[in-house]
């Protein structure tokens, strides 16, 4: 049998989240999060689920890296909560939250497992959120300062990630109110947005100072935005929401400047007043990799008329978005493998040749134990082995792809969606916290020891 091989060296992985698997909310030190906050109150999270416990990986994240060693992974994506670092998002660092990372840190490279830290992925301290949050510019100074901390205490981390898809945490969470900390408020999503992006450049220069030899990128969720019909509203408004999803954050880190359509959009109904001088130089400051999250592609439709009362950014009520045709995943997102691909190689050819990873790409589905407790998950394993082709072609065209992380490795708290959608390879009951390799983890064992797919 004939097979994809990947090329030597690539890098096979799986990714997670603080707030999604530690649980351990309220020990050691750690402070409150905006998803505290927000999963917490009534209606925002399905069945009212928190992050309280999730799947205990605080306690349990030995037995964790001896899964992962069963399993062949080469590396691990896990993010740093920041509320366990500095409790209030300023000041002296906990020393238990620090020590915890650097077990884990230390457990997976005696495991030959190599960590790829991201440090923000969307669990911003509360009293920060009370200060202005991301729409406030003195966040992203403080982001900074908790970035040079943490690089300098685990100087071991070869691989750092700044942020994990700022538009989620820009537009989801102060835009619709879908993520913490909850705002409706379109002006203020697209301040947090740049702010965001300045918090990032600012870390790139401090993991750096700390770590000169560190590699540091970002991760994005891109989409390829494809218009409804060949009609003009419709082809004008992917080209806008294109702009405002992937855009608006890679042309000012590989570019140095905002797409000039979306700043003549933004600019009459909002101003630019935060974006100041000095801004996207340091924004572009150079980094080693970009992480891409890849899921799906959009649909996009403009209308005549406002559709919707709560805005994403500011003039986005004419426009609006939906899945691809055919074949769904648990949550409502449509399956495209190419779109891993076309978004790959358009990268490439607009932005030049940039090495990157696939840091999260994977599917929820309503998957169940059999009677003997084994999940067999093919429609995931399907998913994850379309889009892996799509990678290798990817690769095939001059993309320089240098590795792929499954999201995700266990089944885990799904931000709004709580409990009840697992996208884990590996099973998680969450009365026993239990551990259990579904089909998907065993294949993808194979693959990682084939390097490749079978053709």
């Amino acid at each position: 049998m004939s097979r994809l091989r990947f090329p030597d060296g690539f890098t096979w992985g799986a990714a997670t989240a603080a707030y999604q698997i530690e649980g351990a909310a309220h020990e050691d030190g750690r402070g409150r999060s905006i998803w505290d906050t927000y999963s917490e109150a009534p209606g925002n999270v399905r069945n009212g689920d928190t992050g309280a416990v999730a799947a205990d990986h605080y306690h349990r994240w030995r037995a964790d890296i001896a899964l992962m060693q069963e399993l062949g992974l080469d590396a691990y994506r896990f993010s740093i909560a920041w509320p366990r670092i500095q409790p209030t998002g300023r000041g002296t660092a906990n020393r238990r939250g620090l020590d915890f990372y650097r077990h884990l840190v230390n457990g997976l490279r005696e495991a030959g497992i190599e960590p790829y830290p991201t440090l923000y992925h969307w669990d911003l301290p509360q009293p920060l959120e009370d200060a202005g949050g991301w729409p406030a510019r003195e966040t992203a100074e403080r982001f900074a300062e908790y970035a040079e901390i943490v690089a300098t205490e685990l100087p071991e981390v070869r691989h750092w990630l700044t942020l994990n898809e700022p538009w989620c945490s820009a537009f989801l969470g102060y835009g619709i109110g879908r993520h913490a900390p909850g705002g409706h408020d379109g002006r203020r999503a697209a301040r947090a947005a740049h702010h965001l992006l300045l918090g990032h450049g600012l870390a790139v220069a401090a993991i750096r100072q700390a770590n000169p030899a560190a590699q540091v990128g970002i991760v994005l969720n891109l989409e390829p935005m494809r218009p409804e019909t060949p009609s003009v509203q419709d082809v004008d408004a992917a080209l806008l929401v294109d702009g405002m999803h992937n855009r608006f954050f890679l042309d000012p880190i590989f570019r140095g400047s905002y797409p000039a359509d979306v700043l003549d959009h933004l600019s009459p109904l909002m101003g630019l007043d935060h974006i100041h001088d000095g801004d996207l130089a340091t924004i572009a400051a150079p980094i080693d990799v970009l992480g891409v999250n890849y899921y799906r592609p959009t649909v996009v439709a403009g209308h005549s008329a406002n559709g919707h009362e709560d805005a994403l950014w500011p003039g986005d009520a004419r426009i609006s978005m939906r899945t691809v045709d055919g074949p769904q995943t648990a949550i409502g997102w449509g399956v495209d493998s190419a779109g891993l691909e076309e978004i790959l190689v358009r990268v490439r050819r607009e932005y030049g040749d940039i090495p990157m990873l696939v840091t999260e790409n994977g599917a929820a589905y309503d998957d169940e134990p059999d009677d003997v407790g084994f999940v067999r998950d093919r429609q995931r394993l399907d998913y994850i082995d379309q889009h892996l082709r799509a990678a290798h072609r990817a690769i095939a065209a001059g993309v320089d792809l240098r590795g792929y992380f499954v999201w995700s490795l266990l089944d885990n708290f799904e931000w709004a969606e709580g409990y009840a959608r697992r996208f884990g390879i590996v099973r998680v009951d969450y009365e026993t916290q239990q551990r259990t390799p579904k089909e998907s983890a065993r294949w993808y064992s194979k693959v990682i020891a084939a390097n490749g797919l079978i053709a």
